[in-house]
């Protein structure tokens, strides 16, 4: 498995327009070629328009960038079957560039919680692969969330919802916020997303002493290159980094060395709290298991890519079995965890390919067999028995037999 560290984008605002157009150009530069870009529907699951959202996407996609897109179909974590949660989570682990954006940010985290979505994401970016969050995705990504539609529409108490912090887990423990310089409003203050700057003080006056902002302007991207160590400004707006009274603006085209850029985001005169204890110990499991478990889903592979039936189920019989006997030998949660998740994708692909396979052989050759009995029969009559005998024999060998009687020729597959 590669070890190079991918790329978080955070994107404002207009992640599907020609604003953006080189930016996601530069990020699919920075992959392999054949990359393989993907499209996560949570945050707009619980729209009408859902579908809609994905195919001006992957239009987008197609025609401004000649990149092909494929979807994650995970509407609603309670009413998707686990069969397609599984699919979905396939496609996921799959894919080199992760693409989400508008909708609910509390739709999303509430449909994500509980789920592998998030820890696949982050295993995603360790990989290498990039992944882009804009709009109300992007509010999603740091320590705590706004929820912007509770507080602008429905007219909610100000306050915070915890968030993925998946910015945490790569050092920077901060709140994000898009549409930063939003002017929808006209008459009235809509910046920092749609909060304005009175309510946006007392927001920040909630937040624990260390937690600065990440404001990202409209049409602008801010892109986390961990694999270069460094941030990128891309759009035509800006990035604020902002901590109470004081902020620094990134203004398009600016590099920024990443840890110079995580020393401003961690005030120097306040001590960062440090991570509770229950969270820093972990009761190691045996490495061999993992190991196991390995060497198990190679095997699978193989055996899947040879059409072995047989033993295809034997791995998965064999994998059951150790993770029965696992849960009872040792406690380690997360490790077992792991296995059952490539039990989980063991089962996932075996569907991809029963769906792709043929369901029924005689249905699908019966049309052509009755065009080449009716080609046979023509022959025969013309009295052209070589031919006729030749046909009848490269069918044989192709395990088609043929037999001539007196109501005429009947084919059947040998057994």
């Amino acid at each position: 498995m590669s070890t190079r560290r991918g790329i978080i984008a955070i994107m404002g605002s207009g992640e599907t327009t020609d604003s953006m157009v080189r930016v996601h150009r530069y990020l699919l530069q920075r992959l392999t070629p054949h990359v393989k870009a993907v499209f996560i529907d949570t945050p707009a699951g619980f729209q009408m328009n859902a579908d809609d959202l994905f195919e001006k996407t992957r239009e987008y996609f197609e025609k401004r960038l000649g990149q092909t897109m494929d979807p994650v179909a995970f509407k609603s974590s309670k009413d998707i079957s686990p069969y397609e949660a599984e699919k979905a989570l396939h496609v996921l682990r799959q894919s080199d560039y992760i693409f989400v954006g508008p909708g609910s940010p509390t739709y999303a985290l509430k449909n994500w919680s509980g789920t592998p979505i998030p820890q696949i994401i982050f295993e995603r970016v360790q990989s290498g692969a990039c992944f882009i969050a804009a709009s109300a995705a992007a509010l999603t990504l740091g320590m705590f969330t706004l929820p912007v539609y509770e507080i602008y529409k429905v007219g909610d108490e100000l306050h915070w919802v915890p968030g993925l912090n998946l910015l945490g887990r790569f050092g920077l423990d901060i709140v994000v916020i898009p549409h930063w310089n939003n002017a929808e409003g006209g008459t009235h203050d809509t910046r920092f997303c749609y909060m304005g700057e009175p309510r946006l003080t007392r927001l920040e006056e909630m937040l624990p002493e260390e937690i600065p902002l990440l404001g990202i302007d409209e049409h602008t991207a801010c892109i986390l290159d961990f694999e270069e160590g460094k941030i990128i400004i891309r759009g035509i707006g800006g990035v604020t980094l902002r901590h109470r009274e004081k902020q620094k603006i990134f203004t398009d085209g600016q590099v920024v060395p990443l840890e110079e850029f995580k020393r401003w985001a961690i005030p120097h005169n306040i001590e960062k709290r440090p991570a509770p204890l229950q969270t820093l110990a972990t009761q190691p499991a045996p490495e061999s298991f993992l190991d196991q478990v390995k060497i198990l889903k190679e095997s699978f592979e193989k055996h899947l890519h040879n059409h072995q039936g047989a033993s295809l189920l034997d791995v998965l019989v064999t994998l059951d079995k150790m993770i029965w006997k696992s849960c009872r030998d040792f406690e380690d949660e997360e490790m077992i965890s792991q296995a059952r998740e490539t039990f989980r994708g063991m089962i996932v692909q075996l569907g991809l390919r029963f769906d792709e396979s043929p369901k029924d052989v005689s249905s699908i050759l019966s049309p052509l067999m009755d065009i080449l009995l009716d080609m046979r029969s023509r022959l025969r009559v013309a009295k052209e028995w070589e031919i006729a005998d030749e046909i009848r024999g490269k069918l044989l060998q192709m395990g088609v037999i043929l037999e001539d009687t007196s109501q005429g020729t009947r084919w059947q597959l040998k057994a």
